[in-house]
């Protein structure tokens, strides 16, 4: 919460100052290419929605990202999947609702990717994270959003985990 409100004040002081921001910003996105909830994911601390399986989630302020972009920029991208998102359980709020949610939540799983950012021009639409099997992500800062023909990522959305994940 205070990460987005700072990120939110960084970018409402930008319009305020004199010269030119050192920062970018735009909306943090993301796309889930897997079976598993993404319950929640950041990009360098700056948290994103929760998005459903083979869906879509987003639109959160903000990304800041510097203004010119540079080879070698990296994003640390962290999330939580819930690997069995359409068990069944009791009825909310009980007793046995409880119980059900403190074993389920034991599922979850935590994951973290150094990745690359990249290039962008002089402005940024949106910063779009796709969570793909096997616990990989790419990362796009195109103005076309997935599943655009012109977006950068061409994954197909309902993909499956392989048996056994490259390392």
């Amino acid at each position: 919460m205070y990460q987005w409100v700072g990120g939110c004040f960084l970018v409402l002081l930008a319009g305020c100052s004199v010269g030119e921001s050192k920062f970018l910003a735009g909306n943090l996105n993301g796309v889930n290419h897997t079976s598993a909830a993404i319950n929640y994911f950041s990009v360098n601390g700056y948290g994103g929605a929760n998005i459903s399986p083979h869906g879509y989630g987003g639109g959160m302020c903000c990304a800041m990202l510097p203004r010119q972009w540079q080879p070698g920029l990296k994003l640390e991208v962290e999330w939580e999947t819930d690997p069995n998102p359409y068990a069944k359980s009791p009825p909310l709020g009980s007793d046995a609702f409880r119980i059900f949610m403190a074993k389920h939540k034991t599922n979850y799983q935590q994951h973290s990717a150094i990745v690359e950012l990249p290039p962008y021009e002089d402005r940024l639409c949106a910063l779009e994270v796709h969570f793909l099997p096997c616990n990989q992500v790419k990362v796009s800062t195109s103005c076309w959003r997935y599943p655009s023909p012109n977006s950068p990522i061409k994954e197909p959305l309902e993909m499956k985990e392989p048996a056994i994940c490259p390392k």
